[in-house]
């Protein structure tokens, strides 16, 4: 699965830094990270792009309320937005300043991220 490993790493080294206790996966097409066990942000290869994107879990009114910020528009899978996500293209996450931003917005919402149902084993 490709996906911009030098990324992957700024956001290890964003949560490393805010002591934040997280993993990270392989996981729709590129890298996710996850915050008790809950999707918090991640990369995601845009094959019609051609580009890395920044997968970010901000809720829903932040999804609102930063939708006209650089760079940002709704995660869409399928011809259907994902409510509370947004991808972000690298003009908007280029700059380390504009990393943290989207990721401070990823982390404040975490705590109130509902987790997704775990699969029984069968």
């Amino acid at each position: 699965m490709p996906y911009d490993e030098y990324l992957a790493e700024r956001i290890r080294n964003y949560l490393t830094a805010r002591k934040v206790s997280f993993y990270d996966k392989n996981m729709m097409g590129g890298r996710i990270f996850m915050v008790n066990d809950k999707m918090c942000c991640g990369i995601h290869f845009d094959k019609t792009k051609k580009m890395d994107l920044l997968m970010a879990r901000i809720g829903e009114n932040a999804a609102q309320k930063y939708a006209d910020k650089q760079g940002c528009h709704p995660m869409d899978f399928a011809g259907r937005p994902m409510k509370g996500y947004v991808f972000i293209d690298p003009d908007g996450f280029d700059l380390e300043e504009d990393l943290v931003f989207w990721l401070d917005r990823c982390i404040d919402f975490n705590p109130s991220a509902k987790s997704a149902k775990k699969r029984s084993k069968k």
